[in-house]
């Protein structure tokens, strides 16, 4: 509340200091310079698209598991979505991305789901891979300057999770992260993109770059325009209004000081589900951790063993019932109108629906006490049983 009132208070309630401050601070987070805030992960999505030049018949691959912002960006930004299938853990599968590759594809887009990390390492040897920089047919000048296909990390549910024990941003060219208002961090709306380009890029200069870009491609922010006498601007190309508000980065800023605290809440409930549900014979429970990386634990994604779409959903209208919500992460593209009239099929992503249909998300957030989760198990387990017909057998 402090900063959103420091702000109010400041008389300066667009782009401004706030957000420089935000930046750092998720830098600072990370480990990485170069952070762009922006007011949304769509928006920052579609502009990093566009700054890649994607034309009409260019392909970006994408999970079928995931939000639609995640394919509505390569439309909006002129390109066409090619959906692959998922693993079990609800991450993109490396094999079926390296079958989709063709002469037309531009970028690679995985997606951290419920922020577990996806297989970056595997991705990038694909995208430096000398038989797949081959079949690259760059269009643009940052395709040529590149060379291969743009790696991007749809991170929007990933911040504060760990990849080889470094935070996410480090393995790809481009992240993005979300902050808008059920995220782990937010700013009400908000999105948050780290640059990572390899060289010949010069990061510090491709960050002011895009952020022009944010302003409409306009050389000077208002903020930089107010300090005496500074009002001479110049429009430089084709840019977008996606720039954050500092009132937005105020709101964001009071979390991320405390972050910490609030990821350990997280991972604390995380492992209070799993150690109840990994006790019983129906349960599937989602990744936490393996060697190399760490969830940020946004969702809890529990699945259900040997049961129906049907099934599923009496489930979930049993637990509301009892005045708790739980949701769906994520319907699977295919099966929604939009892109089902665009002749994509539900058929190619077994997996994809595999999971869909077994899924629920329990509530996770920090504020959430021990007694609430007791209940929220229980009543998750008590609707299981009633629904299916069966006792759980729980040490």
């Amino acid at each position: 509340m402090k900063e959103v009132v420091d702000s109010l208070k400041s008389g300066w309630i667009t782009t401004g200091p706030k957000v420089k401050e935000l930046e750092n601070e998720i830098g600072q987070l990370l480990h990485l310079e170069n952070i762009l805030c922006v007011n949304s992960w769509t928006s920052g999505a579609i502009m990093i698209l566009r700054w890649l030049g994607l034309e009409k018949g260019d392909e970006v691959i994408i999970p079928s598991y995931t939000y639609s912002a995640t394919a509505l960006a390569v439309i909006h930004a002129g390109g066409t979505p090619i959906m692959v299938d998922v693993c079990d853990n609800f991450n993109i599968d490396v094999k079926a991305i390296e079958k989709a590759i063709s002469p037309r594809t531009k970028a690679i887009m995985s997606v951290d789901f419920s922020g577990y990390p996806c297989d970056y390492s595997e991705i990038q040897k694909l995208v430096v891979d000398a038989k797949i920089q081959k079949l690259f047919k760059p269009n643009s000048k940052v395709q040529k300057k590149l060379g291969r296909i743009l790696f991007i990390s749809d991170a929007a549910h990933s911040l504060g999770a760990s990849y080889k024990n470094k935070g996410i941003g480090h393995f790809c060219d481009i992240s993005i992260f979300s902050l808008h208002a059920v995220k782990n961090i937010t700013t009400a709306e908000g999105g948050a993109i780290v640059i990572n380009m390899p060289e010949p890029f010069n990061n510090t200069k491709l960050y002011s770059e895009l952020r022009s870009m944010t302003l409409n491609c306009q050389t000077k922010d208002a903020f930089s325009k107010s300090q005496g006498g500074n009002w001479k601007y110049d429009i430089t190309g084709l840019g977008m209004k996606i720039n954050m508000a500092d009132v937005n980065a105020a709101i964001g800023l009071a979390q991320i000081r405390e972050y910490p605290t609030l990821l350990k809440r997280r991972k604390s409930i995380f492992k209070a589900y799993n150690n109840i549900f990994k006790q019983t014979d129906w349960a599937i429970l989602p990744p936490m951790s393996a060697e190399d990386r760490e969830s940020s634990f946004h969702l809890y994604p529990l699945r259900f063993k040997n049961i129906t779409e049907e099934q599923r959903d009496q489930i979930i209208k049993c637990i509301s019932e009892r005045k708790i919500a739980v949701n769906v992460h994520f319907i699977p593209l295919p099966l929604l109108t939009y892109f089902k009239e665009l002749g994509y099929d539900m058929n190619e992503q077994p997996k994809a629906y595999s999971n869909y249909k077994a899924e629920i998300s329990l509530p996770i957030y920090p504020q959430l006490s021990d007694i609430d989760v007791e209940l929220i198990i229980r009543t998750v387990i008590e609707c299981y049983e009633q629904v299916m017909g069966i006792t759980s057998k729980i040490n």
